[in-house]
């Protein structure tokens, strides 16, 4: 009779929009994520995934482990009217918003960007937050059209746009509204001519520059018997951002890239993380809320580790070619959803939906080891003879697709 019982389980997307998912009792994660991209008509999220909270904290699922593992004693209990909630969220932040092919699935991908623009706390970088906000108005209003009135005009008329919908609160308390609304449209009108695919591609690249939106933060204490937990563990494409929460504000500790960390290693609730012998840092140490939550944060880790080995090699040929872009066709508009480098990322295992690595026990020590050195690559071929990336950019027909080499993880368990 148990096996019959139904559970609705409501998935809630970064564009405040839900999906409705119903499934057994026994179900596990990936039949969630499966009705999600069925009710989006997608084949792949990319650089989504579904998350959970837990102990006031988002985690991301292991789409292989049952659904009961996730929720409360509720879901295996018989009636249950009330729906069980996930979200979708990102779960790789990218240098590049190329490397996202998919129009609709980037848009996600920008909305959320959007909401934690919002949330940013990044006092000392309040030039970026006039740029985002010009970018984000480029791509949601389009083009502001030049008027001709006189002062008491301008000062009379109502203002296209809302601070509160562009700014930090603490910004808008700091210049004030009329401050703002002054200013900010002669940086948007400065985007003239911007299209809204080129004007979201901009706003992800700077949003990049902000030290609290494309990064993944986990609270951790410093010490065992330690309440309240200060440090905020940052997972970001290109390695991890340790910080310290002090009075409101955050402290950079630590910002290791990937090729610092020599190891990692969970075991219950403790984390350790060893830097090179070349930095001559300590072992750091800090605690988890439960081994669950250590668990869920190594395959954080390591998913995020395996994706920037992947993309990188197609993060630097894109970065070259926008580079020789803009010194040769500084007008001309990018050419920004190209099903060819759809295809050409696919082939390097950029599809979240499958996951091949099983989990430890969660009272097992877990280690993670780095055991390639990452250093820079010097491109052997020219980016212009790259052909799914010169059709990307130019519009040559060409024929093929360049499969770049599939990446293997450099981290072992």
């Amino acid at each position: 009779m148990r096996t019959t019982w139904k559970r609705v389980v409501c998935v809630l997307l970064p564009n405040k929009q839900h999906l409705e998912c119903t499934v057994g009792v026994r179900a596990r994660g990936r039949e969630v994520m499966n009705s999600v991209l069925k009710q989006l008509g997608l084949t792949d999220l990319q650089v989504f995934a579904l998350s959970v909270v837990r102990d006031n904290e988002y985690l991301f699922l292991d789409l292989d482990q049952k659904l009961s593992k996730y929720f409360d004693a509720r879901w295996k209990s018989g009636s249950v009217t009330v729906p069980f909630i996930l979200f979708l969220r990102v779960l790789f932040y990218v240098e590049n918003g190329r490397i996202i092919s998919n129009t609709k699935v980037r848009q996600l991908y920008y909305t959320e960007l959007r909401q934690k623009v919002l949330q940013s706390q990044s006092h000392h970088q309040e030039a970026s937050f006039f740029l985002l906000a010009a970018s984000a108005l480029q791509a949601e209003v389009g083009d502001l059209e030049p008027t001709q009135r006189s002062d008491e005009e301008e000062e009379e008329k109502k203002p296209y746009f809302l601070p509160e919908d562009y700014f930090p609160s603490w910004m808008i308390k700091r210049r004030g509204r009329d401050f703002l609304l002054r200013n900010c449209p002669t940086l948007h009108s400065e985007l003239r001519g911007v299209s809204h695919s080129r004007a979201m591609l901009s706003f992800i690249k700077e949003a990049n520059e902000l030290q609290d939106v494309a990064v993944s933060f986990y609270r951790m204490r410093q010490e065992k018997k330690t309440l309240r937990s200060s440090i905020l563990f940052g997972v970001a494409v290109q390695g991890v951002h340790i910080y310290q929460e002090v009075e409101g504000k955050l402290c950079l500790l630590f910002n290791f890239s990937w090729t610092d960390i020599d190891r990692l290693t969970f075991k219950g609730r403790s984390f350790e993380i060893s830097a090179v012998g070349s930095l001559c840092l300590p072992k750091l140490q800090y605690y988890t809320h439960s081994a669950f939550q250590s668990k869920h944060i190594l395959r954080h880790l390591t998913d995020t580790h395996r994706f920037h080995m992947d993309t990188r090699q197609a993060v630097g040929f894109i970065q070259q070619l926008e580079d020789m872009h803009a010194c040769r066709l500084y007008n001309e508009a990018y050419i920004c959803d190209n099903p060819a480098l759809e295809q050409t990322l696919q082939s390097n295992c950029l599809t979240l939906s499958k996951e091949e690595e099983e989990e430890e026990d969660e009272g097992s020590t877990l280690d993670v080891e780095q055991c390639l050195d990452e250093s820079e690559e010097v491109f052997v071929d020219d980016p212009a003879e790259v052909s799914w990336l010169a059709d990307l950019f130019y519009g040559t027909s060409v024929d093929g697709a360049l499969v770049l080499p599939a990446s293997r993880s450099h981290w072992a368990v």
